[in-house]
């Protein structure tokens, strides 16, 4: 069921306030689902954890700027009609010495109770939001704050190995009284006490904060990448390396290509968050970085789902939800993941699973471009797409879908793309990926020339191999949909496969 403003009325609203050592943000997310999407997200910068290591409290003025911002959150909150909040604590405020004080008095303000974080459990909250964002995900977690760093490896639903260091990136700035050649000695010392660091070897390093995000923007800007979309962002361990060094030893970030994007707020701790990055892939190893922009605010709603809800396909889930409020109709979308099954069956492209997953999430949102302008829905939908949040997906099969919805819309030989940035984008993807893009874009334009989007239609006319020709079985009921424009369409997806068309008539 969905609402009038495109919001799935099913769910119930859940905020998650996070008082972190830098900053203080509200999500408030549609609901507690596998796929989560925010309705409202907003980040004040207290910099509660300010001259923490020097004073042993909170800073006054953070602690000021963050009940300020409690106290609007809970009017936000009121006014979304949310019920159910979780405000959690995490490194500042479980070691500061006036950090019971500031609870109490930001709980009276909030209306609600604040769970203080240990190391431990905020370790375990980053891993579940690597599960809530990664399908099977496999490698090390790693959640950098103001305050602190959790690392916890994270294999096949199992975590293990949790632990919390002192190096969040204004802890360091304060211990090395701002000098980055002795913020790399701490780092030396504490990494040299993690015996199994040797076990990221090899796999993927999950980056997760606010920091290394702006590290991975710092470097799409540098790399002038055409998809600035961070979550799935990849880096290899060398040019991991590459950015981090430039970063740790660059003057001023605003002489680096993108560096004047960096926020201010962030600009005085990213050399010492690189330089805690650059440490870790040196000694860890990592096949590769990917960064995250799920964390332990995601991996708390993940943790209150029921274990059905969890081992759900995010990627799947995140289409049929949007399928739902966009196209003209999910069971016809569904469908279509059926009749399309048939083109990729032998003799016709092979197809392994992860292909698989991708054609049934490109066959869930193929229609959601229908209510723009006809000329403007292949590009529109590409653009939707590429930028929508979806999780469970790298960046190539994010774009595999966007080309395949837009190729749904545009046939051979009316475009190869949009204009300015198709080949940017066909340069993500391999060419066996365009290809397959390029067919199933075809078999959907095909399909809806016999359904028009509606349901009860295309599970009557089955669509297969005989020999050298590729046939559309129209059976009695159906045979008044063959014409022109179907026989164009059915033609073009024939040639795309080396096939002859044949449109049999029942």
């Amino acid at each position: 069921m969905q609402g009038s403003q495109g919001r799935l009325v099913d769910l119930e609203p859940i905020g998650v306030i996070d008082i972190g050592s830098h900053s203080v943000r509200l999500v408030v997310y549609e609901g507690a689902v596998r796929s989560p999407v925010p309705l409202f997200n907003e980040k004040v910068p207290c910099a509660l954890g300010r001259g923490l290591v020097t004073t042993g409290q909170l800073s006054a003025e953070g602690v000021e700027r963050a009940i300020a911002a409690l106290r609007r959150f809970k009017g936000i909150a009121r006014n979304l009609h949310v019920k159910n909040i979780r405000a959690v604590a995490t490194a500042a405020v479980r070691e500061a010495s006036n950090g019971t004080q500031f609870i109490a008095a930001a709980a009276s303000v909030l209306g609600e109770p604040i769970q203080v974080l240990s190391g431990e459990r905020e370790a375990e909250l980053a891993a579940y939001g690597i599960e809530m964002g990664f399908r099977n995900p496999d490698g090390v977690a790693g959640d950098l704050g103001g305050g602190s760093l959790e690392l916890i490896d994270v294999q096949g639903g199992r975590r293990r190995a949790a632990v919390t260091m002192p190096l969040g990136g204004l802890r360091l700035i304060d211990q090395a009284g701002g000098r980055i050649e002795r913020a790399l000695e701490i780092v030396d010392q504490h990494l040299a006490k993690l015996p199994w660091i040797d076990a990221g070897r090899g796999r993927t390093f999950f980056a997760v904060g606010g920091t290394w995000r702006a590290l991975g923007k710092l470097h799409m800007a540098m790399a002038d990448y055409p998809l600035r979309v961070m979550h799935g962002y990849r880096l290899s361990g060398r040019d991991a390396l590459s950015l981090t060094e430039t970063v740790r030893k660059a003057k001023r970030l605003t002489d680096i290509k993108g560096g004047q994007y960096v926020s201010r707020a962030r600009r005085e701790v990213l050399p010492f968050g690189a330089l805690v990055l650059e440490r870790l892939v040196q000694r860890m190893q990592p096949s590769e970085v990917v960064f995250s922009v799920f964390g332990i605010r995601e991996g708390l709603i993940y943790s209150l789902l029921a274990p059905g809800e969890q081992n759900k396909d995010p990627l799947i889930a995140f289409a049929e939800d949007y399928a739902r409020l966009r196209s003209r109709s999910l069971e016809h979308a569904r469908e279509l993941t059926v009749w399309t099954e048939a083109l990729f069956s032998p003799p016709g492209p092979k197809e392994a699973e992860e292909d698989r997953r991708l054609r049934y999430a490109a066959c869930l949102l193929s229609d959601i471009g229908w209510r723009a302008m006809p000329d403007y829905r292949g590009e529109q939908s590409l653009n939707v797409i590429a930028h929508a949040a979806l999780n469970g997906i790298d960046h190539p099969g994010r774009i595999f879908l966007a080309l395949t919805v837009y190729f749904r819309h545009v046939g051979p030989g009316e475009g190869d793309g949009p204009e300015d940035i198709s080949e940017r984008l066909k340069g993500l993807v391999s060419r066996r990926l365009y290809r397959r893009a390029r067919v199933l874009g075809a078999a959907i334009r095909a399909a809806h020339m016999l359904s028009i989007g509606m349901p009860g239609t295309i599970d009557e006319t089955p669509v297969g191999y005989e020999g050298d020709r590729l046939v559309l079985k129209l059976p009695p009921a159906h045979r008044h949909l063959d014409g022109e424009r179907l026989q164009r369409r059915f033609g073009a997806l024939a040639e795309l496969l080396g096939c002859r068309p044949e449109i049999r008539l029942g």
